[in-house]
C-alpha cells in the first residue's frame, strides 16, 4: 500500500450576444508522492496564473462597466417600446453613461459597452459603408459612433463596441464591395467560393485567411473602431463553441487576425470573445484576447432581465473547469451581472447576492446590464461593496470549489497574505445549513472570520463555520487561520492493496500523483481503498485528487455505511488533476473508503488524502 503523511504549511496570519443571435487557489496534484516520502505542500499539473506584478497593460484585472444587451433583449414592460432590441439608442447609451459617471465610476466601473444592433434599424436591416464595414444606423445613433465615444470619454469613461465574427451576409454585396487599402480586392476575395457560413447564428460568411485580401478587411475594421476611439471590442458568435463545432465554425483565425489588426492600429483595445466558447481552445483565447465568455447568455429573454433557473445557476457547474485559465491579461467572462434593479432583474435578494458573490470570487469581469438610472438601494449596495470589489480586482487567484458540486457547496482560494476567501452557497430550493470545515482549506484549529457583504467581524471559530442559508443563498468571508498545519495520510488509487471491481482499471497519468490513476469507473465499477486507519471515530473531509473532462457523480462511503452521492466539477480535460473534499464517517481503527460509479460514469481517481486528527 502506498501511503505517507505530510504537513501542509500553515497559513500565517498576516494583516489583511446577438440572439438572432478561478489558476485554482489550491494546487492540483502533480508529480508523484511515493510511499514513505513527504508530499510537497504545493504541486501543480496545470498552467500557472501569471504573477499580478507582471500583469499586462490590458486586462491586468477584470474590467468593470455596463453593457446594453440585457435591457435591449428583455421583454420587461417599457424597455423596448418600438419593437425588439429598440432600447439600443444613442440617447439611452448616454443616459447610462451619465448614471455610471455619477454613481459607479468612483467604485471602478468605467466601460460603457454598446452591444449588437448599432448598425441595424428597428426592423434589423443593417447598414454598411462602401468598404463592407458596419455603419451606424442614423435613427439609433444620429451623431455617429465616434461622437458617442467622444461623449463617453468626456465623462472619464471608456467606450465599447460590438461586431460579429465573419463577413455579414448583407455586407457581401454580390462580392462587389471593395476592401479598403487593398487594391483590387473585393468581398468576393475574402470568403470561401462556396460561401460557407460561420458564427453562432450562421449570419456571416466564413473568412478565408489563406487569401491575402482577407487580413486587409479585418485591418480596415480594426482601424475604423480605433479611429472612432473605442477602447473595447466584443467579437461575438465565435467558435469553436457558441453552439457550433467543426471547421466551418472555427474562428480562431478571425480572433488572431483581430489581435494583430488591433495591435497595428496603435490604440489599446480590449478584445473580448463571445459566447460559450470551447474550452479545448482556451490556449487560443488566452493568446489572442483579453477575455472570453465561458457560458451561454445569462439573459432569460423573458419579461425580466434574467431568471435563476434559465442560466444564472448554470455558472456554478460550468465555471470550475475554466478557473485555471484566468489571470492577468485574460479573464473568464461569466456575462452580465444583473443584480441592481430588483423586480426587473427577476431574482430574490438571496439570489442577487449569490450571483454577485460567484462573479466576484471567480474573478469575472463585473459589468452590469441593469438600468443604472433606477438602481434600488439593495442593488446599489451589491454593486458598490468595496470589500467585494477589492476581492475581485485584487491579486488573489480565482476561487474554485473545495467541496463537491452538491446543492450545498464551498468555494475558496488562498490569498497572497495567507488569508482565505471562502464562499458558502446553498443552491437548493429550500433553506439549508452550509459548513466550511477548516480541513478543506488545509489547516486546523481556529480562524477569525470577516463577513464581506455585511462588513462585520464574526469572531474566532474553531474547526469550521456553519451558516443557515435561504434557498439559493450565500455568505462570503475572509478567513484568517490562527491554527496549525494539517497533516494528511496519502493513499494512491492505483495501490495494489486497493480493490477494483467491474471495469475499474489502472491507467497512466503524467499529471497524477505517482504517474497513475484508476479510471473506467462506470456502470457499477468500484474502487475501494483498504486499510484506512483513523486514530479516532468521526467525520473526516477526505481530499480527492481526480480527473474528469466533464462533471460526474460518484457514491463515496466508508465501510458499509450508506453512500453519499457527490458531483465532482469538471477539470476541463482528461489530463488535468483537481481536488475537492467530501465527508466520510470513519470508525476508530481500520476502515475502507469506496468510490462507486453506480449506474453512471464517475471521474477518474488519482489519490485520496485523509486528515490526521490534531
Amino acid at each position: 500500500m502506498r501511503s505517507s503523511s505530510y504537513a501542509v504549511l500553515p497559513a500565517r496570519p498576516l494583516r489583511a450576444v446577438l440572439v438572432l443571435a478561478l489558476a485554482a487557489g489550491f494546487a492540483t496534484i502533480g508529480p508523484a508522492a511515493h510511499s514513505g516520502t513527504t508530499a510537497p505542500a504545493a504541486r501543480t499539473g496545470t498552467t500557472a496564473v501569471p504573477a499580478a506584478s507582471a500583469g499586462p497593460a490590458l486586462a491586468a484585472k477584470p474590467y468593470m462597466g455596463w453593457s446594453s444587451w440585457s435591457m435591449q433583449s428583455s421583454k420587461y414592460p417599457g424597455l423596448n417600446p418600438d419593437g425588439d432590441y429598440s432600447y439600443l439608442t444613442e440617447a439611452n447609451v448616454l443616459k447610462q453613461a451619465d448614471a455610471m459617471a455619477a454613481r459607479l465610476k468612483k467604485y471602478g466601473y468605467e466601460y460603457v459597452n454598446i452591444d449588437a444592433g448599432w448598425w441595424r434599424d428597428n426592423a434589423w436591416k443593417p447598414g454598411f459603408d462602401r468598404y463592407a464595414r458596419q455603419k451606424a444606423d442614423p435613427a439609433r445613433f444620429p451623431s455617429g459612433m465616434k461622437a458617442v465615444a467622444d461623449r463617453i470619454h468626456a465623462k472619464g469613461l471608456k467606450a465599447g463596441i460590438y461586431l460579429p465574427a465573419g463577413l455579414e451576409k448583407e455586407a457581401y454585396n454580390n462580392g462587389e464591395s471593395p476592401i479598403l487599402n487593398a487594391d483590387g480586392c473585393t468581398t468576393a476575395d475574402i470568403v470561401y467560393d462556396d460561401l460557407r457560413t460561420t458564427n453562432g447564428w450562421d449570419s456571416s460568411y466564413k473568412l478565408d485567411f489563406s487569401r491575402p485580401c482577407t487580413a486587409k478587411y479585418i485591418d480596415s475594421q480594426a482601424q475604423l473602431v480605433a479611429d472612432w476611439g473605442y477602447d473595447f471590442l466584443k467579437l461575438d458568435g465565435v467558435g469553436p463553441g457558441s453552439g457550433k463545432s467543426g471547421e466551418q465554425y472555427d474562428n480562431v483565425a478571425d480572433v488572431a487576425a483581430w489581435n494583430r489588426a488591433i495591435a497595428a492600429t496603435g490604440r489599446p483595445i480590449h478584445l473580448e470573445v463571445s459566447w460559450s466558447l470551447d474550452i479545448g481552445h482556451a490556449a487560443d483565447w488566452k493568446r489572442y484576447s483579453q477575455g472570453w465568455r465561458i457560458d451561454t447568455d445569462v439573459e432569460c429573454y423573458c419579461n425580466t432581465l434574467v431568471s435563476w433557473e434559465n442560466s444564472v445557476d448554470d455558472r456554478w457547474d460550468d465555471t470550475p473547469a475554466w478557473t485555471r485559465h484566468a489571470g492577468p491579461g485574460g479573464w473568464n467572462d461569466l456575462d452580465s451581472l444583473d443584480v441592481g434593479n430588483g423586480e426587473m432583474d427577476g431574482l430574490t435578494k438571496a439570489e442577487r447576492q449569490s450571483y454577485a458573490t460567484l462573479w466576484a470570487i471567480a474573478k469575472s469581469p463585473l459589468y452590469t446590464g441593469d438600468d443604472l438610472t433606477r438602481l434600488d438601494s439593495y442593488g446599489l449596495s451589491l454593486l458598490t461593496n468595496r470589500e467585494v470589489i477589492a476581492l475581485n480586482q485584487g491579486d488573489s487567484p480565482p476561487a474554485r470549489p473545495v467541496t463537491a458540486s452538491d446543492p450545498q457547496q464551498v468555494w475558496a482560494t488562498k490569498n497572497p497574505d495567507g488569508t482565505y476567501t471562502v464562499a458558502l452557497f446553498n443552491l437548493a430550493d429550500a433553506p439549508a445549513a452550509v459548513t466550511a470545515d477548516w480541513s478543506t482549506l488545509g489547516f486546523t484549529g481556529t480562524a477569525t472570520v470577516r463577513d464581506l457583504w455585511n462588513h462585520e467581524n464574526l469572531g474566532t471559530h474553531r474547526g469550521r463555520i456553519t451558516q443557515a442559508l435561504p434557498a439559493h443563498g450565500s455568505r462570503l468571508f475572509t478567513v484568517t487561520p490562527r491554527g496549525g498545519a494539517l497533516a494528511r495520510t496519502v493513499h494512491e488509487a492505483e495501490s495494489a492493496t486497493n480493490t477494483r471491481t467491474g471495469n475499474a482499471s489502472v491507467a497512466d497519468c503524467s499529471t497524477c500523483s505517482g504517474g497513475r490513476k484508476v479510471g473506467n469507473l462506470y456502470l457499477g465499477g468500484k474502487l475501494r481503498f483498504n486499510d484506512i486507519v483513523a486514530a479516532r471515530a468521526g467525520t473526516y473531509w477526505i481530499k480527492v485528487a481526480y480527473v474528469s473532462g466533464d462533471a460526474r457523480s460518484v457514491d463515496v462511503f466508508a465501510n458499509d455505511g450508506g453512500p453519499g452521492r457527490h458531483k465532482f466539477p469538471a477539470t476541463g480535460d482528461w489530463g488535468t488533476v483537481e481536488t475537492i473534499s467530501v465527508p466520510v464517517t470513519l470508525k476508530k481503527g481500520a476502515n475502507t473508503i469506496t468510490f462507486d460509479s453506480g449506474t453512471g460514469y464517475a471521474p477518474d481517481i488519482d489519490r485520496i488524502d485523509v486528515p490526521q486528527p490534531s
